[in-house]
C-alpha cells in the first residue's frame, strides 16, 4: 500500500518553488500525494518564517496539524522551511507532536528522510542541512498551472535591509548557473509553460557572486530568449538600483519579454530609506520611472510600500502618497511594518503604534484604487494578448485571463464575456470595460 502524504505550501512563489522540490523528492521515493487529510499518513508543511504574521500563520497551521495528530496518533507531522531555519531547536520544545522539523536547505532530501522516519533509523528530530542550491536534474512536479511557473534563479541575499530576515533565514546570495536555468526553461517548454515568471529574492543581483563578467540577469534572458521559444518572460523582484539601460533596452528589442517590472520602492523619504539601508531616495525613484517609461512606454509597473517603520512621520508618510499621484504606478502593494527579532529595526526609536500602521496602509490603498480606475481606461478600444486561465471565479459564464501587463496572483485581471478559448491559450482580446483592477473584453480573430 502506497505511503500518503498531504503537503501545504505558505509564503511565496520562491517557498512554492521548494514545494514543488519536495512534491518531486517524494515522488521520486514512491510516496504519494493526498488530497485529503484523514486519508494522509504524513501531514506536511513547508513554512515561511520572513514576517511575524507569515510566522502566526505557520504556526496556526502546525497547530491544526498537531490536532488531527490527537486524533490519529499513527500519523506523522512534518514541519520544513523558513519558520524552522529562523528558530532552529526552540520548534521541538514548542510543538513536541510534530515528529520532524526540516529547515530551508532540505527539500531535496526530504524523500531520504522520510524514508529514514518510517525506518526508525532517523537520529535527529531537527535536520538543518547544508547549504542547497537547486538545479534542473531534482525531480521538480508543477503546483502551478502547466501553461505558467516559476524560474527560481538565486538563493539568498546579499542586501541588508535593515527590516529583513532573509539573510539570516537563507544565507548569502548564491546564483544558479546560467546553463542550468536554460536547461530547467527548456525542461519546463516541453511540459507546456507560455509564461515564465523569474524570481528571487533581488533578480538584478543574479550573477554577482558567480566568477563570470557577462554573468548577469541580461545575459541570462538572452540564453533564454535564444535557446527557448516560450512566449511570454516575466521579471519579477527587481532591486531599483539594478535596473539596468542594458536591461531596459533588450527588453524594448524582445516582445517576448512582457512589458511589466516588478520593483520593490519599500518607501521612497530619503531618510526613511536611508534607515531601511536602501540606498536611494525619492528623486533616484523619479528618475528610475521617468527612464524605464522613456525606453518602454506601454510597461506596467508594479511596486510594494513599507509603512509605519519605526520614525515614520505623517509628514514623511504622505511622501508616498504624492509619489503616487505624480507617477501613476499601475499595481502597488502595501505592507504595515512588523518588528522582527534579530533585526537591525527593532531597536529602532519612534516605533509607530498599529493602528496607526494599518490606517496608513489603508488610506494609500485607497488613493491607489482611485488612480488605478483612472490608469486602467488607457487600455479601453485596445486589443491585447492575454493568456486564458479558465472559467472565471465568480461567474461559469465569463472566461478569466490575464493581459502581459498583469502578473499571476498580486494583479487584476481579464473578464472575457465573448468568445472560446482553451485553458493556457494567448488569443487577442479587445477590451471595452476598465474596472478598479479589472479589465473586461471579447476575443477577437
Amino acid at each position: 500500500m502506497a505511503t500518503t502524504f498531504h503537503l501545504i505550501s505558505l509564503g511565496c512563489a520562491k517557498n512554492l518553488v521548494d514545494s514543488e522540490v519536495i512534491l518531486g523528492s517524494l515522488a521520486a521515493h514512491k510516496y504519494t500525494l493526498e488530497s485529503d487529510v484523514e486519508k494522509s499518513d504524513f501531514l506536511i508543511v513547508n513554512t515561511c518564517g520572513f514576517i511575524q504574521p507569515a510566522v502566526e500563520e505557520a504556526i496556526s497551521e502546525i497547530l491544526e496539524l498537531v490536532t488531527i495528530k490527537k486524533q490519529f496518533p499513527e500519523k506523522k507531522v512534518v514541519v520544513v522551511g523558513c519558520l524552522v531555519q529562523r528558530y532552529e531547536g526552540s520548534l521541538a520544545d514548542e510543538f513536541p507532536e510534530v515528529d520532524l522539523f526540516v529547515g530551508t536547505e532540505g527539500p531535496t532530501q526530504l524523500g531520504a528522510l522520510l524514508d529514514n522516519l518510517i525506518a526508525g533509523t532517523l537520529t535527529e528530530k531537527v535536520v538543518l542541512p547544508e547549504t542547497f542550491l537547486m538545479n534542473s536534474t531534482h525531480p521538480r512536479v508543477l503546483s502551478t498551472p502547466h501553461y505558467r511557473a516559476w524560474l527560481k534563479i538565486t538563493e539568498g541575499c546579499n542586501n541588508r535591509c535593515s527590516y529583513c530576515m532573509i539573510p539570516s533565514i537563507r544565507g548569502n546570495l548564491r546564483s544558479r548557473a546560467g546553463d542550468d536555468l536554460v536547461q530547467e526553461a527548456i525542461q519546463l517548454e516541453q511540459k507546456g509553460v507560455k509564461e515564465l515568471s523569474l524570481i528571487a529574492q533581488d533578480s538584478t543581483a543574479y550573477g554577482n557572486d558567480l566568477a563570470g563578467n557577462n554573468d548577469n540577469l541580461e545575459t541570462l534572458m538572452r540564453s533564454l530568449l535564444r535557446e527557448t521559444t516560450i512566449p511570454w518572460f516575466r521579471l519579477l523582484y527587481l532591486y531599483p538600483t539594478g535596473v539596468t539601460d542594458t536591461l531596459l533596452d533588450l527588453m524594448a528589442e524582445s516582445d517576448r519579454i512582457v512589458p511589466y517590472l516588478d520593483i520593490p520602492f519599500q518607501h521612497v523619504n530619503d531618510r526613511l530609506l536611508k534607515l531601511m539601508n536602501r540606498p536611494y531616495g525619492y528623486e533616484n525613484l523619479v528618475r528610475l520611472v521617468n527612464k524605464i517609461r522613456l525606453k518602454l512606454p506601454d510597461i506596467a509597473l508594479r511596486t510594494t510600500f513599507l509603512v509605519g517603520f519605526p520614525g515614520e512621520t505623517d509628514e514623511e508618510f504622505l511622501q508616498i502618497e504624492e509619489f503616487l499621484k505624480e507617477m501613476r504606478l499601475d499595481h502597488v502593494g502595501v505592507f504595515p511594518y512588523a518588528n522582527e527579532e534579530g533585526c537591525p529595526s527593532e531597536h529602532f526609536p519612534g516605533q509607530v503604534d498599529e493602528e496607526t500602521k494599518n490606517e496608513r496602509k489603508d488610506h494609500l490603498l485607497e488613493v491607489q484604487a482611485a488612480l488605478s480606475s483612472s490608469i486602467q481606461r488607457k487600455y479601453i478600444d485596445q486589443i491585447l494578448p492575454v493568456i486564458v486561465e479558465g472559467v472565471s471565479s465568480e461567474t461559469d459564464l465569463l472566461l478569466e485571463a490575464r493581459t502581459q501587463f498583469q502578473a499571476p496572483e498580486v494583479d487584476g485581471c481579464v473578464y472575457i464575456n465573448e468568445g472560446t478559448a482553451k485553458v493556457g491559450d494567448i488569443v487577442q482580446v479587445k477590451i471595452s470595460e476598465a474596472q478598479v483592477y479589472d479589465l473586461v473584453g471579447a476575443i477577437v480573430d
